[in-house]
């Protein structure tokens, strides 16, 4: 595993009420969902960057108010158009 660190004023701590180790897992959290989001990233990797599990983030990706489904509306369409053919009869 690779370790990155950065420089955030002292300040950033006490503007937002939390200890380091709490920020640090909240950016990750929020890089997670953002990648996700954009689709850059499956929803098992960003997980996985989270440090969650797939249920844990779903869980996550509703307080962020984001789909857990990476469908394009095109997609979306697609897949509904395949269902309304099928006819188990």
């Amino acid at each position: 595993m690779t370790t990155i660190s950065i420089e955030l004023p002292d300040s950033v701590f006490s503007t937002l009420g939390k200890e380091p180790d709490e920020l640090v897992r909240e950016m990750k959290i929020a890089a997670a969902v953002k990648w996700y989001e954009l689709g850059e990233i499956s929803q098992g990797k960003a997980a996985e960057i989270a440090g969650l599990n797939r249920i844990e983030f779903m869980n996550i990706l509703i307080r962020y108010k984001v789909s857990p489904f990476q469908y394009t509306a095109e997609e979306l369409a697609e897949e509904i158009a395949s269902l309304t053919e099928y006819q188990p009869y």
